[in-house]
């Protein structure tokens, strides 16, 4: 079965507003085996949303709608999903008195405006809203369902996993989805899939999808079986397969990030790690200490960003910045040193680099990075220019030093 949804709302199509509606409702439909074949945005435009839900229903078996189910002008969904299947709206008596009966809970007199939330398409199932005032409906049109749902997800929430998924999930018969999410650093998308595309395909009721994300490769494991074990059991062999296949690049194999992934690598053998940053201006001790239990393993981090801080802070020697520059990897070098010493930590990672927009040599052009290193076995450090603008060469160097601490750790 295949389904798509419909967020109706002008107010979803300005910049300031996002549809995190379809996003759960994709994530509880996937997980039955129905599929999402689309989304659509539809503002407040009657004639554009009757055509919108009359063409999906015409090529899906599943249409579900959320919002404008309000009592406003402006709340048009009733009128055009009805006129979209060519059904009259019904005035309900009993939605009208709970209506009432609710508001003078609430110790206020209902508005008549709200009358309208009274109206219903002849023939639908009514679906109860306990969390709000406006009630859902569930339509079947020729074999083919139409689902409308209340906008605020605080309402359609538990209407859908109280009165609909129970529905769908007998339709979608004994159908079972299980995922797994592995993430990739220091490889690209098509140098990923050009690995992993022998083992994933060779499994008939698997679907991976490979995705970039801002310095990462996402590799999404969705696998159909007719029971939980045996969909779990197949996703976790093909994510062993790939694991296995990539290597080291794989640096998550449930979806954890990179940060919880080094936090997870210090606390398991007991060591510490400092930080010393200065293009990236404490993003990467940001990000450390995003992780709840991170004061175990994280002890400082000294954000560096003039030269004299670099000399005054982290005892870095004026001649190798007069010398190298404060972006060289003797500098990166001298700055995971010195906040090692100070911290004692087992552990050092730095950074310095040219984020730009401006600063950037024909040496050293713009996402110019050096990240350094300091532990027991000795300093180094390594050289990046990394693409992007200013917000992304910031995260992509935090996500590459990040990176590259895991992998000393795990050298070690």
């Amino acid at each position: 079965m295949n389904a798509e949804i419909i967020a109706i709302g002008s107010e979803l199509l300005t910049p300031t507003k996002t549809d995190t509606n379809s996003l759960w409702l994709t994530e509880k439909l996937n997980d039955i085996g129905i599929e999402v074949m689309l989304k659509t945005i539809v503002g407040d435009d009657g004639a554009r949303l009757e055509e919108t839900v009359r063409d999906a229903l015409r090529r899906s078996d599943i249409v579900i709608t959320t919002g404008g189910l309000g009592p406003t002008e402006d709340d048009i969904t009733r009128k055009c999903t009805a006129d979209a299947v060519g059904r009259e709206l019904e005035f309900h008596n009993d939605i009208e008195n709970h209506l009432r009966e609710r508001f003078k809970a609430w110790g206020r007199e209902m508005p008549e405006i709200n009358k309208r939330q009274a109206f219903v398409i002849a023939g639908a199932e009514i679906l109860p809203n306990p969390h709000g005032s406006a009630v859902g409906m569930l339509l079947d049109q020729g074999g083919k369902l139409l689902i409308v749902l209340p906008g605020p997800p605080r309402e359609n929430k538990p209407m859908f996993t109280e009165h609909v998924l129970p529905r769908l999930q007998a339709l979608a018969g004994e159908t079972v989805v299980r995922r797994r999410l592995l993430r990739v650093s220091g490889l690209g998308e098509s140098a990923v899939d050009e690995i992993a595309a022998p083992i994933y395909s060779s499994y008939g009721n698997v679907q991976t999808s490979i995705l970039f994300n801002k310095s990462e490769v996402e590799l999404h494991i969705a696998a159909r079986a007719n029971s939980e074990i045996a969909a779990q059991g197949t996703a976790d062999e093909v994510a062993d397969k790939l694991n296995a296949a990539l290597g080291k690049a794989v640096f998550a194999t449930n979806g954890e990030t990179m940060e919880e992934v080094v936090g997870s690598l210090l606390r398991e053998r007991g060591e510490t790690l400092s930080t010393a940053e200065s293009c990236t201006g404490g993003l990467i001790g940001y990000r450390l200490t995003e992780v709840p239990g991170s004061s175990a393993y994280f002890i400082e981090g000294a954000i560096t960003y003039s030269n004299d801080a670099k000399i005054r802070e982290l005892g870095v020697e004026p001649a190798i910045i007069e010398e190298h520059g404060a972006v060289s990897s003797e500098c990166a070098e001298a700055m995971a040193d010195g906040i090692r010493k100070r911290s004692g930590t087992d552990h050092a990672i730095s950074v310095t680099g040219i984020a730009g927009p401006d600063g950037g040599s024909e040496d050293k052009p713009v996402g110019t990075v050096f990240i350094g290193y300091s532990g027991a076995k000795g300093t180094k450090s390594i050289r990046l220019v990394l693409p992007g603008d200013r917000y992304l060469i910031r995260w992509r160097t935090s996500q590459a030093a990040l990176d590259y601490i895991r992998r000393q750790i795990m050298s070690r």
